[in-house]
């Protein structure tokens, strides 16, 4: 059995309703999975999982939520590299360009993504939800 985490911040609820569906994606498919709000995760726990799905939503100026998520995603990114690792997230605004970032910085850290990214518009809906729970099951 495969032993995963869900790691995300949310502001409004957007993105913790994605990392649920991701965390019962994860069960479905037979996984020890964990969730944790980015403030419950440090980056020494990267190594007790053999994947992980870190969520976040786009901020000011389609950046990752820099007081709290931004700085645990830059500790954990060295211990990422021969994990299984996804992105998703919630957006407002723009076009989802700060995903496209994000995975350029972690293909820059040589991390490999385990499956495509998952965005959404706002609250999530059905097809974003499914979306959600097929990316933990490639997790897991």
């Amino acid at each position: 059995m495969s032993k995963t985490a869900v790691v995300f911040w949310s502001g409004t609820g957007n993105t913790e309703e994605m990392a649920n569906a991701v965390l019962e994606g994860m069960k479905e498919n037979g996984a020890d999975a964990s969730i944790y709000s980015a403030d419950a995760f440090q980056a020494g726990d990267v190594e007790g999982y053999d994947a992980i799905a870190f969520g976040c939503p786009a901020m000011g100026a389609e950046v990752l939520e820099e007081d709290e998520f931004q700085p645990l995603f830059d500790e954990c990114k060295l211990a990422l590299a021969g994990k299984k690792v996804a992105l998703f997230g919630s957006y407002g605004w723009g076009d989802g360009e700060w995903m496209r970032n994000w995975e350029d910085d972690c293909r820059e850290a040589g991390i490999e993504l385990a499956c495509d990214s998952v965005v959404c518009n706002d609250a999530p809906d059905e097809d974003a939800i499914t979306a959600c729970k097929e990316l933990g099951a490639a997790l897991a």
